[in-house]
């Protein structure tokens, strides 16, 4: 929390105001959780942030227009769109309501979009190329700004050239050829997607109230609400897999005797010698003392309360590994570790 505090009072100083910082949701997905989850922690991890930075005396349509989320794009098509409208709505509504902003530009909630990585499947790889496209093509339709395609055989290995090309075309074809990015909102008056928008706010709703309750979002993590919520969720969708509640093609239904095998990439060993050889020689041939005093001086601001970010950035002028400027923070903060509170 005090870093991303800290990066946004720097930007806000120091940064052109194009520049925004994201506050991402993709991972709490690729973890287990629902798309109602999804929408409700990142949200709420986003509320924490602008909270916390109005706390420091930051006006708050200085420093929303710089915020932007990073959503994950799942299977179920109409969902995946309604989340996406619902957080809008919300964002919106509590940038307005709740906050008080008072620009139009601070009300918007801009979003990157990457495409499942935990729903593709290592059975019949190029069956991945369609889940991709319908998620990709979810995402626009509910309004991405940018979007991530992911590469059929990422189940696999690293992509290939091959795959890359293909994930590639896909946001071309989405985004040249069928016509769904000329308008926007393209989906609203639906009947289905409205309901579906409503419900998907109301069950957000729901959660921002629940961990109101607990305290805020540092407290709820920390009793660890966030984590059984999605543990419950992802251990009830594995269920729902095994015994053929949730329905996967070629993985458990309509499984080929076929298992035809793609090429993918492979890397050799002499990559990573190659890149501990680099760092080796770094750090053989850099200013260490000027190193040293860098690291020293970082560890002292994150001994108090000044901002970080300038003596992290005078760290990386002086060639400090991002791995040792790690381990300073870790030896002044400590190492996050869950509770086993209930």
């Amino acid at each position: 929390m005090r870093l991303i505090m800290d990066t946004i009072e720097f930007c806000e100083k120091h940064v052109p105001k194009w520049n925004t910082i994201s506050i991402s949701g993709y991972h709490i997905r690729e973890a287990g959780s629902t798309a109602v989850q999804e929408l409700a922690f990142t949200l709420a991890d986003g509320f924490a942030y602008v909270e916390a930075a109005m706390a420091r005396n930051l006006d708050i349509d200085a420093f929303a227009p710089r915020l932007s989320f990073f959503f994950n794009a799942h299977n179920d098509f109409f969902e995946e769109i309604a989340k996406y409208r619902a957080a809008r709505r919300i964002w919106a509504r509590s940038m307005k309501e709740k906050y008080g902003a008072k620009k139009p530009e601070s009300w918007k909630l801009r979003f990157h979009t990457q495409t499942a990585g935990v729903s593709l499947q290592a059975q019949e790889p190029e069956n991945n190329i369609v889940r991709v496209t319908l998620q990709a093509l979810a995402a626009v339709l509910g309004g991405t700004q940018s979007l991530h395609t992911n590469s059929m055989d990422e189940a696999l290995a690293l992509p290939s050239e091959k795959a890359v090309t293909i994930a590639l075309r896909t946001q071309q074809i989405i985004a040249q050829e069928s016509g769904v990015a000329a308008t926007a909102d393209p989906l609203g008056g639906s009947y289905y997607v409205e309901w579906l928008t409503n419900k998907m706010e109301e069950e957000a709703e729901k959660y921002f109230k629940k961990i109101e309750e607990l305290g805020g979002v540092i407290p709820a993590i920390r009793k660890n609400f966030f984590q059984n919520e999605i543990a419950r969720s992802a251990y009830e969708y594995q269920r729902a897999v095994e015994n053929k509640e949730q329905i996967i093609v070629g993985v458990n239904w309509q499984r080929s005797s076929c298992h035809e095998k793609i090429e993918t990439l492979k890397i050799g060993e002499d990559i990573a010698r190659k890149q501990i050889e680099k760092l080796q020689r770094l750090k053989r041939t850099r200013d260490n003392v000027k190193v040293e005093a860098a690291l020293e001086s970082v560890r002292e601001i994150a001994k108090g309360t000044g901002n970080l970010l300038p003596s992290i950035l005078e760290a990386v002028k002086t060639q400090a590994s991002v791995g040792e400027i790690i381990d300073v923070l870790k030896d002044v903060f400590g190492k996050y570790e869950e509770s086993t509170e209930f």
